[in-house]
């Protein structure tokens, strides 16, 4: 993964750290499935999980989420995504201080209509993998969608502990890019969450 200043410079520890809490949010974001480990005492990776239930069918979710380049229509932080071929993707995010941080990652696995499975390659500065699952549930009551991120950050558990208090907390984002994919497919409209209030507890 390339990272750098706007002068093209390395990143300071503490730069990479803020990078690391942009990655989660990014479903791709980033998985829990393509490592398929328990955790044990010393596991540095940090795992959030996020539900919403969808108002279209399964294989419509599917369909959108599977054609990457779509995603930076509801993931915030993210700039871009280019699939090179039918694994492979080169990812761009947003991210503090006018930064921004660039990865390639491959899905893993791929249910039609199902589910979607993604990991960083080899090499990337910050260890990143991600799940996504479709459940179309009976009685025409929508599909639930689950989202599994799972990272590494600069730092370990500490660099998320900085990163919630620099208000980058990334279940939350998480949660919000969630909700904007929910308007997006049941009004063709995205949410925007500028000038309001976020409504978590």
């Amino acid at each position: 993964m390339a990272t750098g200043r706007k002068d093209g410079g390395p990143l300071s520890d503490s730069a990479l750290l803020v990078l690391g809490v942009a990655l989660l949010s990014i479903g791709g974001y980033a998985a829990y499935l393509a490592t398929r480990k328990e955790a044990t005492p010393n596991d540095k990776r940090i795992r959030v999980e996020k539900h919403v239930t969808i108002n279209r069918p399964a294989a419509e979710l599917y369909a959108f989420w599977r054609t990457l380049e779509n995603l930076p229509k509801v993931m915030s932080h993210l700039e871009s995504v280019t699939e090179l071929d039918e694994k492979r993707s080169h990812w761009t995010a947003k991210a503090p201080m006018g930064m921004s941080v660039s990865w390639d990652a491959e899905i893993t696995e791929d249910l039609p209509n199902e589910g979607l499975a993604w990991r960083a390659l080899e090499g990337s500065d910050i260890e990143n993998a991600g799940s996504v699952f479709f459940n179309e549930l009976s009685h025409d009551r929508g599909t639930e969608l689950k989202v599994v991120l799972a990272y590494e950050p600069p730092l370990g558990k500490v660099g998320a502990t900085v990163a919630r208090l620099m208000g980058e907390e990334p279940a939350a984002q998480l949660q919000d890019d969630l909700r904007r994919f929910k308007q997006l497919m049941e009004t063709g409209e995205t949410a925007t969450t500028h000038g309001q209030t976020s409504g978590r507890a």
